[in-house]
């Protein structure tokens, strides 16, 4: 009898970075962000270190298809023009993410305009029922969008509703097919905003991450519950990527949620972070030679140019300045010491492969137990690796069919 077969589905480029990025541009055509042929053929021949290749093929692809957009727009094909809009959006924030790989940031803003652009002729086209909202937040206030439950046309009718958490650089594109457009099928009102440090927060206000984002997301329950059409009793939240740790940051002390959702379970945002990095070197940071760490730091990056800018491109949404000061930071971002005191319902994704927290799902789950259910992704179903990029179908109906039984929808 033959060993049962692990599938292996074979990269899409030799950089694994880029590979990445494909794959969940891949998954995200399941909610209509993109066509698989398309994003392959644009990036097919992109050698592993041509950055400005890559920047290029994600940059023209979503140039190409906003103009298809644009066309369709001007003669009247809404349904057409809103399908290339979303299309053109996601494909312009994997542009913009290869841009803040780099020194020069003369081209950043530029793209990302270009990526809200297309988004807002999304939203002007869509069939979807959404609203710009403005959030309360401290001395200002954080842009969102209120999409209403499908077919809920009467403010007075309430819906449940799922609050959405993006992660470090995620857009309103990737958040759209990954958590709104199955929770809009399914009944649900659904909730998108920039918090701090994310998209237009970061690009256009400068503003850093923040860790303690109970400040963040309570604001935001505030917000939701005053909205027409939305049931206080059935409103959940999802985070995805570092999204997760910052619902479960939030969790700790924001108790009024029906239930909440993490993709995947992340308890120390800072491994994904220390865990490359050799031991010697922490320990002089440690010590508290700052500036012996910077100095290494520079000289070791020096010689590894692909690592110099996936740094640029992680530490830019900080706000910090120095290596040394980028690692102190980022080590504040734990749940470890607050876990324990979530109440909420919660239900953890767990991948196979997870690349950047790996076993930190079954972490969280054992520092919050009375409240947790794990569920788990395998590589044998095609669902393996961080935030399961190419099973974004599947993963839905997991989690929407754990929260429809949570919230009785």
């Amino acid at each position: 009898m033959c060993a049962h077969r692990i599938p292996v589905i074979h990269p899409f480029s030799a950089n694994p970075d880029y590979d990445f990025e494909i794959r969940a541009a891949v998954g995200r055509t399941a909610a209509g962000a993109g066509s698989p042929g398309e994003i392959l053929a644009a990036t097919e021949g992109v050698r592993r270190k041509d950055h400005e290749g890559w920047f290029e093929a994600w940059s023209g692809l979503g140039d190409r298809t906003a103009a298809v957009a644009a066309e369709a727009a001007g003669k009247g094909h809404r349904v057409s023009a809103a399908e290339a809009y979303l299309r053109a959006s996601a494909y312009y924030s994997v542009a913009v993410n290869a841009l803040s790989a780099l020194d020069d940031t003369d081209r950043l803003q530029p793209m990302f305009a270009r990526q809200q652009r297309a988004w807002e002729g999304f939203l002007a086209h869509t069939s979807a029922n959404a609203t710009a909202i403005e959030i309360p937040y401290e001395a200002g206030s954080l842009p969102g969008i209120f999409f209403r439950a499908s077919g809920g046309t009467d403010p007075a009718q309430t819906a449940p509703t799922l609050i959405a958490v993006n992660g470090s650089d995620g857009s309103m594109a990737g958040i759209w097919s990954e958590c709104v457009e199955p929770a809009l099928k399914r009944g649900y009102n659904a909730v998108v905003f920039d918090g701090p440090g994310q998209q237009s927060r970061l690009f256009e206000e400068n503003i850093p991450f923040r860790p303690d984002w109970e400040h963040v997301l309570t604001p935001v329950l505030d917000a939701v519950l005053a909205f027409d059409g939305v049931d206080a009793e059935r409103v959940a939240v999802y985070g995805v990527s570092q999204g997760g740790y910052w619902v479960a940051r939030a969790l700790a002390f924001e108790h009024r949620f029906a239930a909440a959702i993490t993709d995947p379970g992340i308890v120390d945002v800072s491994t994904s972070w220390t865990t490359h990095l050799p031991h010697g070197l922490l320990k002089q940071l440690d010590d508290g030679d700052v500036e012996k760490f910077d100095r290494e730091m520079a000289l070791g990056l020096k010689f590894s140019p692909e690592t110099a800018r996936t740094w640029r491109f992680r530490a830019r949404p900080y706000g910090t300045t120095g290596y040394g000061e980028t690692i102190r930071a980022v080590r504040a971002y734990t749940v470890a010491d607050v876990a324990s005191r979530i109440t909420t319902p919660l239900l953890i994704l767990s991948p196979e492969n997870e690349q950047f927290w790996p076993g930190q799902a079954e972490q969280l789950a054992a520092l919050a137990p009375s409240v947790s259910t794990v569920i788990r992704f395998t590589a044998a179903e095609g669902a393996d690796g961080h935030c399961q990029p190419l099973a974004r179908a599947v993963t839905a109906q997991r989690m929407f069919d754990w929260l429809d039984e949570r919230l009785a929808v």
